[in-house]
């Protein structure tokens, strides 16, 4: 009886935080980072798995669930909310759950058009020389690659795929905002 009870209060105490956190709405771009989270950075934001092993929780703490494992070092992560040292975080794919954020790393990195994967074997992201859409074609990128983001422009972002740096149309990624600037 006294674990039930006990259950139910931390069950209860973590609904009141949700409340107090509030449901963050779906962004648009001029949402986009607008809100800071407990650790003062602005809500939501980008990050990277930092590990190649990483357990995503239904809560935030090690007494939940694993509700999936990520086996991808540098997989781009949208953090959507702050509890205490754990961050929940949703993928390109729209799963959400709960990760430490001593797994998380500041880095960014981003998909190439992670939702067009089904949409045949002729479909790339073209990595170009300059950030125009005449520049030189550098590499073709199938949907899903992942590449490191070294800066964006709001329209452009200069990116590591491999061994190849160059610009891809932000539009084609998943891992910065639209019209976000960052270097």
């Amino acid at each position: 009886m006294r674990r039930f009870i006990l259950i139910s209060c931390l069950a209860g105490a973590l609904a009141l935080v949700g409340t107090s956190l509030g449901a963050l709405p779906e962004h648009t771009p001029a949402q986009a980072q607008t809100a800071k989270g407990a650790s003062g950075l602005p809500l939501p934001r980008f990050v990277s798995l930092k590990s190649r092993r990483v357990n995503i929780r239904v809560g935030p703490s090690t007494d939940y669930a694993v509700s999936w494992m990520y086996l991808k070092e540098g997989l781009p992560m949208e953090i959507i909310q702050e509890y205490e040292n754990w961050r929940r975080v949703r993928d390109a794919d729209g799963t959400e759950g709960w990760v430490n954020q001593a797994l998380l790393s500041g880095e960014r990195t981003a998909l190439a058009a992670p939702w067009m994967r089904d949409k045949g074997q002729q479909v790339f992201v073209n990595m170009r020389r300059e950030p125009q859409s005449a520049s030189q074609v550098l590499a073709k990128l199938e949907p899903g690659v992942i590449m490191r983001l070294k800066e964006c422009t709001g329209d452009w972002c200069l990116a590591i795929a491999g061994s190849v740096e160059g610009w891809v149309s932000q539009s084609e990624i998943w891992g910065a905002y639209p019209g976000e600037a960052f270097k």
